[in-house]
């Protein structure tokens, strides 16, 4: 399969979660603050900025949560899940 559906594939699992970089890119596409998608999935902040720096992973109710917001945020902003080739 290819990178780019697999990454679609990704987004569509109920609880797998796109790169940090792509959740990043889908909130900013949105327009949408980390507090704001804190204030959504009800944890603080620093949760979001430390799942969309790789940091950690949110736990099972809130990685539910979380990847069902980036799921509608990637359909309505499909060009937010590009991802940057990787570097080798």
């Amino acid at each position: 399969m290819s990178d780019p559906l697999r990454r679609i594939d990704a987004l569509v699992e109920e609880d797998t979660l796109p790169s940090p970089q792509v959740r990043q890119q889908l909130r900013l596409a949105a327009g949408l603050t980390q507090a704001e998608v804190a204030n959504a999935i009800g944890v603080q902040r620093v949760a979001v900025a430390r799942w969309e720096a790789g940091l950690t992973q949110p736990h099972r109710g809130n990685r539910l949560k979380y990847a069902h917001l980036l799921r509608k945020l990637a359909a309505k902003h499909p060009d937010a899940v590009e991802e940057a080739p990787d570097e080798g």
